[in-house]
């Protein structure tokens, strides 16, 4: 029964995409994905998911540590906080960038007159793809650090290391393959992001266009070979990133 709920709501509609993009054969997909528009959309979203997980990477390390080690006040708030944008409809998280950072808001007015535009260019983007996946370097990491305990590191420090020397040859190593667990799922969070970014972007073809995007805008126009190969990136990235995973899940998160 798991099984075949899986086949038909999962397996079934990506395998008939996969399908559906080899219709006219593989020059046809190749010639799709060079267009201009596909090659500056599948470039931003790279560029997006680098600058989103790079930031995720360093924010989720601290904010973990900072969960599991220590103590202070508003742990709770900013352990509930992390979760927020699982509850949050991306849609909401996009309105609310505009509310802060728009042309006409306080905030986003000031930093376009000082050159710096939020709303419909690359930084809103980043912004919003920060916020939607931001939970999952330090869901990943937090569980390890708990299991591994701080034994090693008051060792360390009774033994002279400084706290960056501790992390460094310490506790980094033990994080390692949780770590990178949590940065393949924001990388591959990041590559499939559509709601936040769809409202801070502005949907400007060949300059704020994602790929997520692109299939939406060729799909909508009756380019069914240009949506399906644009999607096809979307599956094979996905493909990827979910092996890479799970061969990178640390075991104490195997069930």
């Amino acid at each position: 029964m798991a099984l075949a709920y899986l086949t038909f709501l999962l397996v079934l509609p990506v395998g008939i995409v996969v399908w559906r993009t080899f219709d006219h054969g593989l020059p046809a997909v190749f010639h799709a994905l060079s267009t201009a528009a596909a090659v500056h959309a599948i470039w931003l979203t790279v560029v997006i998911a680098f600058y989103a997980v790079v930031l995720n990477t360093v924010f989720g390390v601290i904010a973990a540590v900072l969960l599991v080690r220590h103590d202070f006040p508003g742990k709770r708030a900013l352990n509930a906080v992390i979760d927020l944008p699982i509850a949050v409809s991306p849609v909401i998280v996009g309105l609310a960038l505009v509310l802060v950072y728009g042309a006409n808001a306080p905030v986003g007015g000031w930093l376009t007159d000082h050159g710096l535009p939020i709303i419909f260019s690359l930084p809103g983007m980043i912004i919003a793809t920060v916020f939607v996946c931001l939970p999952m370097v330090v869901r990943a990491v937090v569980p390890v650090l708990e299991e591994v305990g701080d034994d090693q590191e008051q060792a360390a420090a009774t033994l002279g290391a400084g706290r960056w020397q501790t992390f460094r040859r310490i506790t980094l190593p033990a994080i390692r393959g949780a770590l990178a667990y949590g940065v393949v799922l924001a990388l591959a969070r990041a590559l499939g992001e559509y709601g936040a970014i769809a409202v801070v972007s502005g949907r400007l073809v060949g300059r704020t266009q994602t790929v997520t995007l692109l299939v939406q805008e060729r799909y909508q126009n009756f380019d069914q070979q240009g949506a399906y190969s644009a999607a096809l990136v979307l599956v094979l990235a996905a493909v990827i990133a979910l092996l890479i995973s799970r061969a990178l899940r640390p075991k104490e998160l195997v069930r």
